[in-house]
C-alpha cells in the first residue's frame, strides 16, 4: 500500500502501525546502507564487527595470477594516498585466485586482522581494489581504516561504457588519461572515444596524412545555436598520433578498461572530405566544417576507391586497438547528396535497392562483411537498423537487412525500435538521448539518469540477455574547454555507474546520494570541479 494512502486511512490503529513499521524500516535500510560508502553500491554486503586499520604502509600477497595488478596498486596507493606497498608470504592484505567466479566477480572479506580478496581473474582482482579504495576511511591518528565486511559482488551488465566525443573538440591525453582514472574507480568497463566528425578528423592513418594535416584543423568555431551567426575567430583542432593512441590504449588497458574507437560513416564526414574530396558524394572540395549538426557532405558509397579508403583506415585503426569492436557511427545520414549522385542512382539500380535507406542498409552490411574478415565486429547508432528516426531521412526505411552480428547502440526514436531490436536478436547498448550528458541538469537530472530501467517492460529474459549494457556520452558541441567535460560529466557519470553494475533491488538513490561525498573528496583533491560546485 502507498504511504500517502496509509497517512489518509489513520481511522484504523492498524494501518498506524502499519505506518510506523515502514517508517522505522525504511530508516533502518537506509542506515545500514550508510555505514560502507561505495559506488557502484556491491550486490552482496553483509557488515560485521570491527574494522582493519593501517597507517602509511601495507604489505600485500598477491597469487601469481595477479601479479601483473601489482605495479598500478602499488602506484595507486602511494600517489593517492601516500601509503608504501610491500609484498610478504604474511601479509594483511592476500589475493587469492577462485576459477569458479565469473571474470569480474569479486569476493570481499574485511576483518579486524587482514583483508582476503577471491577473484579469478586481474579484472576481478582490481574491480575488488576500487571497492577497497572507496571503504577506506582516515582514522584520528592520521592512519585509515576499512568496517569489516563481507562483500559478494559483480556486474550486473557486461557494458558499462563513457563515450568521449573529441571529433567537435579536441581535448587532450592529459584529460583522457584523468577520465579513465575516474571510470577505474566506478568500475567502467569501456572507453568509447569518438574520433572523427565533420568537425574534426583526431587520430593519425598512416597511409592518408591530409586527414590529420586539413581534416584535423577549422579555421574557425561558431559559437551559440540557432541564428546566431557568430565565430570564435582562432584556429581550432588537433590529432592523437599512433604512438599517442598506444600509449593511451595501453593506459585502458592497465586500468582493465577496453577502448573502442569510432570512425564515423557514412555520415559525419566533412572533415575528411576536406582532405580528401573525392570520398564526397558531391565530388567538390570543401572546408572543415566550422558550425555543429548534421554536415553537407556524405561518402560517395558507389565509389570502389571509397571502400579502399575505408578498408586502408580500418587496417591501421584495427592495428592501434585491441577491442576487436569498431564503432562505425552510421547515424544521421542525409540523402540530399546521394539523390544527386549519378553513380548512387546506377548502384541502386545493378543491386536492386528500392530507397537510400537500402543504400545506406547496403553500404553499412559491405563495412561489416570488411570488418569480420579482419576478425572484429561491427557497431553502430541505432539508424544502421535502416529505420527512420530523423526527419530528413523522409520516412524511407530499409527493406534490406542489417548484418546479424551488428551491435546496436541505441540512441534515437521510438522505443518500440528498442524492443524490434531485441526481438530481431541484436545485441544492444542502451544511450538515450534523453540521458547524454551534454543535457542540462534541469532536464536530465541525477535521479532521472540513476533510474533509468535498461530493459522495457514486456521482454522476457531470453531477449533481455541482449541488452549488454549501458553508455552515457558526452558531446562536443558544449566542450570547448576541460572543465566543460568535467561539469557536464560529474557527477552523473557515477549515476550511470551504479545503473550499470548495481543489481536493480538493491539500488537506492537516497544511500546512493548519501555515498557521493567519498567520490566527491576524490574529485576535489583530482581538481575536478564537477555540478554542484560551479556557480549557477
Amino acid at each position: 500500500m502507498p504511504m500517502y494512502s496509509l497517512l489518509k486511512n489513520n481511522n484504523t490503529i492498524k494501518m498506524k502501525k502499519t505506518l510506523v513499521l515502514l517508517i522505522q524500516f525504511f530508516a533502518l535500510s537506509l542506515f545500514a546502507q550508510d555505514k560502507i560508502s561505495v559506488i557502484p553500491f556491491p550486490n552482496v554486503l553483509e557488515e560485521e564487527k570491527g574494522e582493519f586499520q593501517f597507517c602509511n604502509s601495507l604489505t600485500i600477497n598477491l597469487d601469481k595470477a595477479f601479479t601483473s595488478e601489482l605495479n598500478i596498486i602499488s602506484s595507486t596507493f602511494s600517489k593517492t594516498y601516500g601509503i608504501k606497498i610491500t609484498t610478504a608470504s604474511n601479509a594483511k592484505l592476500v589475493f587469492i585466485q577462485n576459477k569458479q567466479l565469473e571474470k569480474e566477480a569479486y569476493k570481499l572479506r574485511v576483518a579486524p586482522d587482514n583483508i582476503v580478496v577471491d577473484a579469478s581473474t586481474s579484472t576481478g582482482c582490481f574491480w575488488a581494489l576500487q571497492t577497497l579504495r572507496q571503504m577506506m576511511q582516515v582514522t584520528a591518528g592520521g592512519g585509515y581504516k576499512i568496517k569489516a565486511c563481507r562483500i559478494d559482488d559483480k556486474p550486473a551488465y557486461l557494458w558499462r561504457g563513457f563515450l568521449l566525443d573529441e571529433g567537435r573538440n579536441f581535448q587532450g591525453k592529459e584529460l583522457v588519461k584523468k577520465m579513465l582514472d575516474q571510470m577505474a574507480l566506478l568500475k567502467m568497463n569501456i572507453f568509447h572515444w569518438h574520433l572523427t566528425d565533420d568537425q574534426g578528423w583526431r587520430i593519425e592513418i598512416k597511409k592518408y596524412p591530409l586527414l590529420t594535416k586539413i581534416g584535423a584543423w577549422r579555421d574557425s568555431t561558431y559559437i551559440g545555436w540557432g541564428d546566431s551567426l557568430v565565430y570564435q575567430s582562432t584556429v581550432n583542432g588537433g590529432f592523437y598520433s599512433q604512438a599517442d593512441i598506444k600509449e593511451i590504449v595501453a593506459y585502458a588497458t592497465k586500468r582493465h578498461i577496453t577502448v573502442i574507437p569510432e570512425i564515423d560513416m557514412p555520415g559525419h564526414i566533412s572533415s575528411a572530405v576536406a582532405a580528401y574530396p573525392w570520398l564526397g558524394a558531391y565530388n567538390r572540395k570543401i572546408k572543415v566544417p566550422c558550425t555543429y549538426g548534421v554536415k553537407y557532405d556524405i561518402l560517395d558509397v558507389s565509389n570502389p576507391k571509397v571502400y579502399q579508403f575505408i578498408e586502408d583506415v580500418l587496417t591501421e585503426i584495427i592495428a592501434l586497438f585491441p577491442a576487436k569492436i569498431i564503432h562505425i557511427g552510421g547515424d544521421e545520414v542525409r540523402y540530399d547528396a546521394w539523390r544527386s549522385n549519378n553513380g548512387i542512382t546506377a548502384l541502386m539500380k545493378a543491386e536492386g535497392l528500392q530507397n537510400y535507406a537500402d543504400v545506406q542498409t547496403y553500404f553499412i552490411n559491405r563495412i561489416s562483411k570488411m570488418i569480420e574478415a579482419k576478425g572484429c565486429r561491427m557497431m553502430g547508432w541505432n539508424e544502421v537498423m535502416g529505420q527512420a528516426v530523423n526527419d530528413f531521412q523522409e520516412g524511407e526505411n530499409t527493406t534490406q537487412t542489417l548484418a546479424p552480428k551488428t551491435i546496436v547502440q541505441f540512441w534515437k526514436g521510438d522505443p518500440a525500435l528498442y524492443k524490434e531490436a531485441l526481438r530481431r536478436g541484436y545485441d544492444l547498448v542502451n544511450s538515450h538521448s534523453h540521458y547524454y550528458l551534454n543535457s542540462s541538469y534541469e532536464s536530465a537530472p541525477v535521479e532521472k539518469v540513476y533510474n533509468l530501467t535498461l530493459v522495457p517492460e514486456g521482454i522476457d529474459a531470453n531477449l533481455a540477455k541482449h541488452v549488454l549494457g549501458v553508455e552515457c556520452a558526452i558531446w562536443g558541441e558544449v566542450t570547448p574547454r576541460v572543465s566543460d567535460v568535467y561539469y557536464y560529466v560529474f557527477p552523473r557519470i557515477a549515476a550511470f555507474a551504479e545503473l550499470g553494475w548495481t543489481n536493480a533491488d538493491k539500488k537506492n538513490f537516497i544511500r546512493f546520494s548519501r555515498s557521493m561525498d567519498k567520490l566527491t573528496k576524490i574529485w576535489d583533491k583530482e581538481g575536478i570541479i564537477y555540478y554542484d560546485k560551479k556557480s549557477k
